[in-house]
């Protein structure tokens, strides 16, 4: 038994190793190359035009807030990036289309999407109303669908193209008070996975990742609902561990290499791998787990509840502890262009050099 387990460990350190080799030898430059990225001016998004920017792209980003974009636009031209804004709604499809005719126009042409953009909002189901569930699709859904059905035709008239659709392993695993946000992760993950078998055949590249937790510091742009201060500083502390949540700077790292090696499916951070590899082989018992961890959250109030943005709740809370136990997410605030709390603005950071 013991010459067998060893035999089986040995093999699959091999087909790692052999995974690992093909991959490198398959990984192609990205240089010149042009990359659009939604949601691109705070947060993940900045940081993987950033990295993008590293091998030699030239970007577009697109977000719905002007200043946000103005701000992103300056700091990645100081870096020496080529850079094209557009301010853009993704859940509306007319705008899409526009900003994806806008792109082509301006570079002649877009090689690599990177379907990004997102919103969070967190809190009991009993607190979230249906337009919960219709803006989080309209986002991570169609917002996912419209750029990707209005870029392919392009695409597969060149017969090359890079589609990276960011997920989470919210969409692998439904997560008790994320039940919008998982929804539409879920969507987007089949989508992705369906894309890619679909074009393949056109010389198209279709990668789907699902990140963990990231200290990317959205946090402070979690909607919340129900007990909200309990929510937020639960959430928070999460998303904001290390050891469970990864830089930023690592995520679109990785991202950007699985990019380059065309890899069709990318789990982000080890307990995110550990999660998904648990609720493959026992589905039922994870499900079964989370109906138990659920019972310990915050319990909805009698009365349903209007969202709070998170830095508004740290605003209010002004507690010191939390400040300090979220350090390292407010210095991914201050560095990717996140809005932080206004007592928080000017405070020296636990963390704030932390880039793993």
């Amino acid at each position: 038994m013991r010459k067998k387990a060893l035999l089986a460990a040995a093999g699959l350190s091999f087909g790692f190793a052999a995974r690992e080799w093909y991959l490198r030898q398959h990984e192609s430059s990205l240089e010149a190359q042009v990359v659009l990225i939604t949601g691109g001016s705070r947060g993940l998004g900045l940081a993987l035009a950033h990295e993008f920017a590293r091998q030699g792209c030239r970007l577009a980003i697109c977000a719905r807030d002007a200043e946000e974009l103005e701000r992103a636009r300056h700091e990645l031209e100081q870096q020496g990036a080529t850079v094209l804004t557009i301010q853009c709604d993704i859940s509306d499809q007319a705008q899409v289309s526009q900003m994806i005719d806008q792109v082509t126009r301006h570079y002649d042409g877009l090689d690599i999407l990177v379907n990004n953009a997102g919103i969070i909002t967190a809190g009991p189901v009993e607190n979230m109303a249906l337009q919960d569930f219709e803006e989080a699709m309209q986002i991570m859904y169609w917002g996912v669908v419209y750029p990707t059905l209005a870029v392919l035709p392009q695409m597969q008239r060149r017969r090359s193209g890079r589609i990276v659709n960011i997920t989470s392993i919210g969409g692998k695993i439904a997560m008790p008070h994320l039940l919008p946000y998982s929804s539409a992760k879920f969507a987007a993950v089949a989508f992705s996975e369906g894309l890619r078998a679909e074009v393949a055949k056109d010389g198209i590249s279709v990668n789907t990742i699902c990140p963990g937790l990231m200290r990317t510091g959205s946090y402070v742009n979690v909607n919340v609902k129900g007990q909200q201060d309990n929510e937020f500083i639960l959430f928070s502390l999460l998303d904001n561990l290390p050891g469970i949540s990864i830089s930023v700077e690592s995520a679109a790292r990785r991202i950007v290499q699985a990019t380059r090696r065309n890899e069709a499916e990318v789990v982000l951070s080890l307990p995110a791998k550990l999660q998904a590899l648990f609720h493959g082989v026992f589905p039922g018992l994870t499900a079964d787990m989370l109906g138990i961890a659920a019972r310990f959250l915050p319990q909805a109030p009698a009365a349903g509840t209007d969202a709070t943005r998170g830095k508004d709740i740290q605003e209010r809370l002004k507690s010191p502890w939390f400040d300090s136990a979220t350090g390292l997410g407010l210095a991914a605030a201050k560095r990717f262009n996140q809005p932080v709390p206004a007592h928080c603005a000017t405070k020296e950071l636990n963390g704030h050099a932390s880039k793993d």
